[in-house]
């Protein structure tokens, strides 16, 4: 197991260490921990008594994790407390701590982690059926919602196959294997009907959209032209007008041959189906098809509703050529069905070759004949049935698209890399393929990831550099756009943000969903043109169509499609100042000062804010005692709040900064009749007047946000949370990345280098 420390480091300094806890760490909790936090009546339920030696600490990581977050930012002990630990004793803690918890020796082996078998989530498995069958038809947007961990939606820990997703599961194969595949049965041709323009007419017939109308004796003549030779069905559509006795009669001839004669006897509110009673045999070319009324009559002296009996033909329709497969077929068709039964081809033989093909790409690896053995006989059972050949191929298409091989990522099942003593081994050539096309195009290999996976040349670090800029430029990789930058920043979650509408009039979802576009063109030309990462804090630049535009106030911005435009940067500059991080962080009547300055926390500084303690009242509460102050003089009353101050001392300034922005991202120099004070303190000193000026200021901490970025998308990439032994890499894709001068390819291809994304632990994840 590998511990805080290298699994070959000195047992000296873990005994250091232990010496240390006793006689330094122990009485420092003791005198300033203990008077609140011991027993069963402990404060927020937290007893820290039962913490003896380092090694007890250890076993609770994630708990101590979030108490040494409290006693950094000084709210631990709170404020209000009797005693507070000297600077040199908080610093001795804190570092004690942080070589505890996190001082992973980097020279040796270091745990690269173990990822639980991820299932693909909605998105993958739309885009996975994209490229793997060749159609689009968003099959998933009817499953349950997937669940988040960690920020994301792809994390293995919390993608569960509940029974209702199994029969969704189900349900979206066969809609699958029948969109894809042409099942050459009778009911599997199209009724193609001629239309108005195709009819020509001889008599009192009247030609309308909604159909033919024979009002006395007359022919209608209609043009079919054929692609291809064979038997092909007919039917009519047909309701008459009754009068006298006998039905109307209708004579269908083809090519001038009579084909039948029809008594047509349904009402014209409810036309009847007339089907010729065979299939006929029609060569290729153009074909005339009449229809004639035979039997006109009228009688003035009958009843109201049964004086003029008439015709009227709704449609005239054909299919086929029956047996035969059609020149048009689905290219997912053409893309599956690689070979056909017959002259000397068995259903067993192609059944093989077909899913031979198909199901190496549905798994993602290679497949054995022994594994296929099962999908051919379903094949060989479902034709011997009576059913057709093609039928059999849709059958054994659901059979792969419900397998755990496709609707899971497994890896180890074919791993050639013996392991090494410590236990980590290498992913192989196709789990590299699968992870590299999951992180960057939410899909499945292609061709390209396929063929150097077959050679062996994908763990080549040029290999891998090639292939992360080829991928980052090709369309697909649209897929990282909205599904990394949309968790990371929260977009996903404009969707469901209302703004006051009575406050915010001009505001509504077209606008909205411009407000997302534009931070997701942003992102995608930071990603495409190989841009520093840095642009996200300070850029110059944004995108914005028409109507965006004039919601900034610039007019010189025309038509629907978005276009770069430069800023001044005396009001907005990055990501931080755009309308939909704005709205995102704000409530539905007024700004949040403390919304803003917690994301800002988060996605730029890298420093989340620990939860607030128990008990604290809510803002609205804390203000209730001077309702006429401003908000950043509510806010102030809510600092002196016990327990409150340590985090609102750094989140309320950062949060204030932007206040010139309202709840929806527009510019406002007042709110109501007072003057906007966007000027701040931060708790190391700095100053600040206006968003701008605060964001030279974060600007500086690239460091830290280079950092955070590399967490988040190392994250997203190999699908599982971040854990202390994740330090080292963490620290050398962060320092190889920003060497490199900060661009995102630089970022991307050390995420795709690093040990966590081409090795795992063998055994239980934390091992």
């Amino acid at each position: 197991m590998i511990n805080v420390v290298s699994a070959n480091a000195d047992l000296s300094s873990v005994e250091k260490s232990e010496k240390q806890f006793s006689s330094q760490i122990k009485p420092l909790l003791t005198k300033y921990c203990l008077d609140c936090h011991t027993g069963e009546e402990a404060e927020a339920g937290l007893s820290l008594d039962k913490y003896t030696t380092r090694s007890s600490i250890l076993k609770h990581r994630e708990a101590w994790e979030k108490i040494v977050q409290r006693i950094q930012i000084q709210s631990m002990p709170p404020k209000d407390a009797d005693t507070q630990p000297t600077d040199k004793e908080r610093e001795a803690i804190l570092a004690w701590f942080d070589d505890t918890l996190y001082g992973i020796d980097c020279s040796g082996d270091v745990n690269p982690g173990r990822v639980t078998i991820r299932r693909l989530n909605r998105n993958e498995y739309n885009n996975t059926i994209r490229d793997l069958v060749g159609i689009d038809f968003q099959p998933a947007k009817n499953f349950p919602s997937d669940d988040v961990g960690y920020g994301f939606d792809n994390i293995g820990d919390v993608l569960s196959l509940p029974p209702l997703l199994m029969e969704k599961y189900l349900d979206a194969s066969e809609q699958i294997a029948q969109k894809a595949i042409f099942a050459n049965t009778p009911d599997s041709y199209p009724w193609k009907s001629i239309s108005e323009k195709q009819l020509q007419k001889k008599g009192a017939v009247t030609i309308r959209k909604s159909g033919v109308g024979f009002h006395s004796r007359g022919t209608l003549a209609g043009l079919i032209n054929l692609k291809q030779a064979g038997k092909y069905e007919i039917r009519i559509k047909a309701g008459q007008t009754p009068a006298g006795k006998d039905p109307a009669k209708m004579k269908v001839e083809l090519d001038g041959k009579l084909l039948r004669t029809f008594d047509v006897k349904a009402d014209r509110s409810a036309p009847g189906t007339y089907l010729m009673p065979r299939a006929v045999a029609l060569s290729k070319g153009k074909h005339v098809l009449t229809v004639t009324f035979l039997n006109d009559f009228f009688d003035p002296k009958g009843p109201p509703k049964k004086r003029d009996r008439n015709l009227y033909v709704n449609e005239i329709a054909y299919r086929g050529p029956l047996g035969l497969l059609p020149t048009d077929l689905p290219a997912s068709h053409k893309k599956i069905i690689t070979c056909n039964p017959g002259s000397g081809r068995s259903v067993q033989y192609c059944t093989e070759k077909i899913f031979k093909q198909f199901a190496e790409r549905a798994f993602r690896r290679p497949v054995s004949r022994q594994e296929l053995k099962p999908i051919v006989e379903l094949v060989n059972a479902t034709v011997k049935s009576g059913r057709t050949f093609e039928q059999g191929i849709q059958v054994g298409i659901q059979a792969i698209l419900v397998s755990p091989h496709f609707l899971f990522r497994i890896e180890g099942i074919q791993n050639t890399v013996q392991s090494r003593s410590n236990g980590v081994q290498k992913v192989n050539q196709y789990e590299i393929a699968s992870r590299l096309s999951y992180f960057l195009w939410s899909s499945m290999p292609d061709e390209t990831l396929f063929e150097l996976a077959a050679q062996g040349r994908l763990d080549n670090p040029r290999t891998l550099q090639v292939q992360v800029k080829r991928m980052l430029n090709d369309p697909k990789s649209s897929a990282f756009v909205k599904n990394f930058a949309g968790q990371w920043l929260n977009l996903r979650n404009l969707e469901d943000l209302s703004p006051d509408p009575k406050k915010f009039r001009g505001f509504n979802s077209q606008l909205k969903n411009d407000m997302r576009r534009e931070t997701e063109e942003f992102f995608s030309y930071i990603m495409k043109e190989d841009r520093s990462v840095i642009e996200f804090i300070n850029a110059d630049y944004t995108f914005m169509n028409e109507r965006l535009a004039k919601f900034y106030g610039n007019n010189r911005v025309k038509g629907e499609s978005f276009q770069k435009v430069n800023l001044d940067k005396t009001k907005r500059a990055g990501l931080i100042t755009q309308a939909s991080i704005l709205t995102l962080t704000s409530n539905p009547g007024r700004t949040s000062p403390v919304k803003r300055g917690k994301w800002i926390m988060e996605n730029i500084l890298g420093t989340p804010p620990p939860a607030p303690p128990p008990n604290v009242p809510e803002l609205e509460e804390s203000a209730s005692a001077k309702p006429n102050a401003t908000l950043r003089e509510q806010l102030a009353i809510h600092r002196k709040i016990a327990g409150c101050a340590a985090c609102h001392d750094l989140m309320d300034p950062l949060g204030l900064g932007f206040e010139n922005f309202n709840a929806v991202g527009s510019w406002r120099e007042k709110e109501g009749r007072k003057k906007i004070d966007s000027s701040g303190l931060l708790p190391d000193g700095q100053t600040f007047n206006g968003p701008i000026e605060l964001i030279t200021i974060l600007e500086k901490q690239k460091q830290g946000f280079c950092r955070s970025l590399t967490e988040k998308m190392l994250t997203y990439a190999i699908g599982r949370g971040i854990e202390f032994y994740d330090k080292c890499a963490i620290d050398e894709i962060t320092t190889n990345f920003t060497a490199k001068g900060y661009r995102f390819s630089a970022l991307v291809t050390e995420i795709v280098l690093s040990d966590p994304f081409l090795k795992r632990q063998r055994g239980p994840r934390n091992d």
